[in-house]
Parts: C-alpha cells; structure tokens; sequence
C-alpha cells in the first residue's frame, strides 16, 4: 500500500518578510523551507509512520548506526517555478529509480518509486511559497534521504531506517555562475573502487572525494577530475559531476558507466538531447593522457561537467603536475551553452517538454 504523507503544519513558519529575504539571496544548500517529509522503516513492519511535519532536528542516539558504518543514501533534485506561477520537477522517477538501486548496493530498504514522489509532492506543495519565483537561475534545491536509525554496535545492515526529504531555495551552485573553471587532475586520489559504491549516491564517495577537492584548492583549481582507482588511467568524474567532451567531428563523449561512476540523470538527458543539436554520443572508456593529448592539439574542443546543482559547467582548462591544457580558447563553447540552455528551457517551461520529462507539482 502505497504512503500518505499526512500534514502536520509548522505552528510558527517563517514570515513573508523573512522568506523574501532568503529568495532575494538564497546562495545555495544555506536555506531550508518549513517543512520536512519523513517516514520509517521496520524489518518487521516495512515503510510506515509517513508524514509532513516541521523542518527541524532529528533525535538520534550517539550509537546510532549511520555515524559508525556511514549506511545512508541521498538524491537531489529540483522545482522549478514556471511563467503562469506552477511548479514543476524534472524527472522525479529517475531520481527515485536510481535510489533505489543505491539501496540495493547500501543493503537498505528500497522506498517504491511512487512513494518518493509522493513524498516531494507534497512538500512542495505545502512549501511552494519558497520556489523562487520564475526568471533567473533560482530554484528549489530537494533533498530527500535514508539513513540507519538503529541503535547497535555491529557491522550488520540495520533493522531501522529513517527516511527524510528536505528543501532549500538556491542559486547557481558556482558563484560564478556559468563562467568556464578550470580542474586538477588527480593522480593522488580516487573516488570510488571497482566493486565500491561508486555507483550509488551515499555520502562515503563524497567523503572520499574531498581530500582530491582540496588538492585541486591547493593548485588554484575550483573543482577536481578522478581518474580510475585500478590504473589511474582513466577518466571517471569531475568531483561530484560527470564528464562530457565535445569534438572537432561532432562527437559528445563521456566515461562509460563501468560500476565506478554515478549514472547521474542530467548526464542520462544530455545523452538524449546530443542527436537533437547535432551531436553524436559517445559512452567509452576515456584514457587521460590521450585525452590531454587531445585538448592539447584542439581535437577536443570543449568540455563541461554536468549534475542536477550545477547543470552544466564549462571547463576551461585542465591542470597536472606538469602543465595546463586549455580547452578550445579558453571560453564557454557553443554546443556546451546550447546544451545547457536546452537543458535550463525546459526545466523552466520555456520551451515544449517534448520528451516528458517535466512533472507538475501544483
């Protein structure tokens, strides 16, 4: 039987004042609405006790299961305000198809597809007063999550688990914006393992990531690029995004999915849209040094990560030990704005949905 998130309303929200204050710069992941959904999962009675209740602290006990063995998942995704005021998702049931595979791989329940929606549903629309309004880049930023709630000290799967889905107003997840940034190659570390869970959206390959993050910071890089954890030869992700690589020929290429890289629903759209701006895709095994080889020559003409926070970013240049290898001139190119400005009409209802992607809220 499927969830009904039942509401129980925040007794003092944020006034109009005091949202429009937050709307007026949200930044991004700062700022979270008054509402949360929840919901918990028993071994002996499945996904029960679903509700809508105000945003605020969790209770959980120091021996709680998830800060000893890291058993969680998320997903993210956004709202989006239309013209006529409506508020729209993107491909919610991606998003939830692919939770539940990190599930499977994190030994937690699986939350049913119509059970996750229903649950983003209904705290948009208890909430829709905090989708920033239609212009712009703004949106409402949802993160729904499942985590180990049991109290026990042993490596096991856990027999409670709590589900939660909170969301924030937010901006460009770059402060620049759309501007071109430029990614350290890492030779040091990697994100994820063959056998791992790269695969999955859990917090350990995001913990696992960071130290890479703060090399690339220590080289004056924005963001970093992971290479495989066998050879360090091959290309696997820009920090938390997916790559892509625009030829001279007109081919879009990106890492295969090998088990190691997050099969990230904006990447799985931009596969979709390459035919439609005259681009044929390519999924292959990307080698580094080739790669660089490429860049260096002008074979590779642009680059960009991709991810539901950041959309599309430009890259401008890579960075190694050895030297910098800009991309193109440098600049945005035209098929990484066009595919981004593809991607951002249609989130936003500028254009005709002609693929059915968009999914009304309210």
């Amino acid at each position: 039987m499927s969830l009904s998130f039942d509401v129980h309303p925040h007794p003092s929200p944020a006034s109009a004042e005091e949202r429009a204050a937050v709307l007026a710069a949200p930044g991004f992941g700062q700022h979270f609405t008054d509402h949360m959904a929840v919901a918990t999962w028993t071994a002996g009675g499945g996904w029960g006790d679903a509700k809508l209740v105000p945003y605020g602290a969790e209770a959980f006990n120091p021996a709680s299961a998830v800060f000893h063995y890291a058993q969680e998942i998320f997903e993210g995704l956004k709202a989006y305000r239309h013209a006529d005021g409506s508020v729209w998702l993107f491909r919610p049931e991606a998003n939830a198809q692919r939770m539940i595979d990190s599930a499977e791989r994190l030994a937690l329940p699986p939350l049913p597809v119509e059970d996750f929606v229903a649950s983003i549903e209904a705290l948009v629309r208890q909430d829709a007063a905090w989708v920033p309004a239609h212009g712009g880049e703004d949106s409402l930023y949802i993160r729904p999550f499942t985590v180990a709630h049991e109290d026990f000290l042993g490596v096991r799967a856990a027999r409670t688990v709590r589900y939660c889905c909170i969301a924030s107003p937010s901006g460009p997840y770059f402060e620049r914006g759309a501007e071109p940034v430029d990614f350290w190659v890492s030779r040091q570390y990697t994100r994820a393992a063959p056998g791992g869970t790269g695969a999955a959206k859990c917090g350990g390959n995001y913990a696992a990531s960071l130290a890479g993050q703060e090399e690339a910071y220590a080289h004056g890089c924005p963001q970093v690029l992971f290479l495989d954890a066998a050879e360090f030869r091959y290309v696997e992700e820009f920090g938390g995004m997916n790559c892509f690589l625009v030829t001279k020929d007109g081919r879009l290429h990106t890492p295969a999915l090998t088990g190691t890289i997050l099969p990230g629903v904006t990447r799985r759209s931009i596969l979709e849209l390459a035919r439609e701006h005259g681009l044929e895709p390519v999924e292959e095994r990307i080698e580094v040094d080739d790669m660089l080889a490429r860049v260096r020559s002008g074979e590779i003409a642009e680059a960009f990560a991709c991810g539901t926070a950041a959309v599309v970013a430009p890259v401008r240049a890579f960075k190694d030990a050895d030297q910098e290898y800009v991309v193109g001139d440098g600049t945005s190119g035209p098929v990484t704005v066009g595919i981004r400005s593809a991607l951002l009409d249609i989130q936003y209802g500028r254009v005709a949905d002609t693929h059915g992607w968009m999914h009304k809220v309210c």
